[in-house]
């Protein structure tokens, strides 16, 4: 489970998952809520943001046998700039060679739920009209230089596809935050990489309600969820 709040430490930490989280542990589902240095923290921003996320999802592995924990079939969820962080983390085999985020055994997810998510960096930096803003993505990926010339090679995640494991992107229809485009744009790339992605449009739904636990968004999220674990029971 990775939070949102535009890569931004000031704006959440992962305590905005807790009410989710525990909804879902009061299901029977064991929740490895992460966090991660956002852009306005030292270290933050590339590479530290996304190794942060990382290697915080990949301590799931470390301590499974310590908590007793079943990861014969991991879901990756994230919320707004956490949708974008939840994709990149399946994304990861993909990765270059040559970067520096590059790791030899990351953590396996078999499938992910983006809740409003800001899966393509380069459109969220070219969408004035999204919340969290263009500059933010510019802290997140940093500058090009001789060594990384190509700054959304190994963090955006259209770059990546396909990611080869089911996709499900849940926005609400009223959502005013992250426009609904963000997720259209993206369902196409991946189908067409030959990804199995799907859209799921919640009517009178915001931002905030799709991490809220009694609305219809999360109620959609969570029956994506406990189907799929169901499956290794």
């Amino acid at each position: 489970m990775v939070h949102g709040g535009c890569w931004t430490t000031s704006i959440a930490d992962r305590s905005l998952m807790n009410w989710i989280a525990d909804d879902l542990r009061n299901s029977g589902v064991a929740v490895w809520n992460i966090d991660y240095r956002g852009v306005d923290r030292a270290g933050g921003g590339y590479p530290g943001t996304f190794a942060d996320t990382a290697n915080a999802a990949d301590q799931l592995a470390v301590n499974a046998k310590k908590f007793n924990l079943d990861t014969r079939n991991v879901v990756a969820i994230g919320h707004s700039a956490g949708g974008h962080l939840a994709l990149w983390l399946a994304s990861r085999p993909k990765l270059p060679a040559t970067s520096p985020l590059r790791t030899a055994n990351p953590l396996r997810i078999d499938h992910v739920i983006s809740l409003g998510g800001l899966p393509d960096l380069e459109a969220t930096a070219a969408s004035p009209q999204n919340g969290c803003g263009v500059e933010v993505v510019g802290q997140l990926v940093g500058k090009p230089t001789p060594q990384h010339p190509d700054v959304y090679a190994d963090t955006s995640v259209p770059r990546l596809l396909p990611l080869g494991m089911k996709q499900d992107l849940i926005n609400g229809r009223e959502d005013r935050i992250i426009p609904a485009a963000m997720a259209t744009d993206y369902i196409a790339r991946a189908k067409a990489a030959g990804d199995t992605a799907t859209l799921h449009t919640i009517p009178a739904t915001g931002h905030v309600e799709l991490i809220a636990p009694e609305t219809a968004a999360w109620a959609e999220a969570k029956r994506l969820i406990l189907a799929d674990l169901r499956k290794t029971q």
